[in-house]
């Protein structure tokens, strides 16, 4: 075989670092990588995830960019999997393909009045503020005080998008609809419940650090929630994690509150039982925890209720199943061993490959992506055997068979036009860019069809 040719589904960082490693990976063949995104823009959740105000972090697009800016990777973007593309095709044109498609749906909490008007899915409030083209403009933020259910780092960008005056986000690149709506927010009290101690969290020091430097606003903690939980204290002074986790808690317990306009409260020991209402959120009931002396909690009876206009859950993602390519309904990931895609009977099927959330679930930061993305890129090499044989592999196929169906695919190009454009559209405004938000007006601009 003179060239491989490797089709990779998702252009987020688990994707484009497969791409990266599988270009500068040992062999004996030259590679030719596609890489497919349903969205207009790549990046993935770096662009579509991560709160506007999180610049460190949105750095990664930085070593993200230089890979696709190499030129060895051909981006065909606003390409819908299962849509403008299926499996089929890809096995007509490719020898073989990595999804890397992450996991984008809310993990589902499963207490009654869950569903009631006003109870949100972190997925589509996250995918608001960050201005994906596929949710709507507007969000109902009428409320003066909500409930955030979850203790990781989602819940706190949740939290913390909903306690910060708008105004304080202008230097980023909220999208102008989104700050339009946060400005005219009645918010007052934002409730974060955990179900673990203190010491259990799941988010990371550097986020909570953030959710304590808001601009007038009180972080309210509960003496209730601390010195119960002995065996998590002594972890904590070995775990230098946890040991910060405590020092950024306990600091903001002595700090004077009452003068603020807005307060953040973190409860923990905090078991969800209801979302409350009649016709609409009016309440949480949950039921206070208490350390079963093994790492876990258990409930106490006692049941406490507290009057809440909205409720946000973010207790994980899940992945979601692609057209024609086994699905574990359990876990939201696609099947595999070591990345390779196997079937119902344990059966690896030929040609598929996984990587990142939607190959371990949503877990782990972009470190363990590229692990991630490297034990998968080394099986796909050493697997030759099972690698499709592709009855038209010339590189021009793929793009006359687009073309052919009508979609309006962009570029590498396209990406860098769009990105443009948003940058000057920052411009004058003391902001690095203004996200554009609507799809189509997204695609106009990277092929060069805009409006003048």
């Amino acid at each position: 075989m003179s060239v491989l040719r490797v089709a990779i589904v998702g252009a987020g960082p688990a994707g484009i670092y497969a791409a990266d490693l599988l270009l500068k990976a040992e062999r004996k063949f030259a590679v030719s990588i596609d890489l497919f995104e349903q969205l207009p823009a790549p990046y993935g959740l770096v662009r579509y995830g991560v709160a506007p105000d999180h610049p460190r972090i949105k750095g990664i697009v930085n070593a993200l960019r230089e890979v696709l800016d190499g030129g060895d990777i051909r981006l065909f973007a606003n390409v819908r999997f299962g849509e403008d593309i299926t499996l089929e095709d890809l096995q007509r044109h490719y020898h073989a393909v990595i999804f890397a498609t992450g996991a984008v749906r809310d993990a589902d909490l499963t207490i009654p009045g869950v569903e009631l008007p006003g109870s949100y899915g972190a997925a589509d409030f996250v995918s608001w503020y960050d201005g994906h083209p596929d949710v709507p403009r507007d969000w109902p933020l009428e409320h003066r005080e909500v409930a955030v259910i979850g203790n990781g780092n989602v819940a706190l960008d949740i939290a913390r998008m909903l306690a910060k005056h708008p105004e304080d986000l202008l230097p980023t690149e909220v999208p102008d609809n989104v700050y339009r709506v946060l400005e005219a927010s009645p918010i007052t009290d934002v409730h974060v419940f955990g179900r673990r101690g203190p010491a259990r969290v799941k988010f990371t020091p550097l986020e909570l650090r953030e959710l304590g430097e808001l601009r007038d606003v009180d972080m309210i903690l509960y003496d209730e929630d601390f010195g119960v939980d002995p065996a998590a204290e002594e972890l904590a002074k070995t775990n230098k994690q946890l040991l910060v986790i405590s020092r950024i808690l306990n600091s903001w317990r002595e700090r004077e509150t009452g003068a603020a306009s807005r307060r953040l409260h973190l409860h923990f020991y905090a078991k969800p039982l209801e979302v409350l209402g009649d016709g609409k959120v009016e309440g949480f009931r949950y039921e206070r925890t208490k350390p079963d002396g093994q790492g876990g909690v258990v409930g106490t009876g006692e049941i406490r209720e507290l009057p809440v206009q909205a409720l946000y859950r973010a207790i994980g993602y899940f992945g979601s199943p692609l057209p024609g390519v086994p699905f574990d309904e359990r876990r939201g990931v696609i099947p595999n061993r070591g990345g390779r895609a196997i079937d119902d009977n344990d059966n690896e099927v030929a040609g598929v490959y996984a990587t990142g959330w939607i190959k371990r679930g949503p877990v782990g930061l972009i470190g363990a992506t590229k692990s991630d993305a490297m034990e998968t890129v080394q099986n796909l090499l050493n697997g030759q055997a099972g690698w499709w044989t592709p009855a038209e592999p010339e590189p021009d196929a793929i793009r006359e068979l687009l073309a052919s169906r009508g979609v309006r695919y962009t570029d590498i190009h396209g990406w860098h036009r769009l990105d443009e454009h948003e940058r000057s559209l920052g411009t004058g405004r003391g902001r690095e860019r203004i996200k554009v938000v609507p799809r189509d007006e997204m695609v106009d601009i990277s092929v060069g069809e805009a409006a003048s």
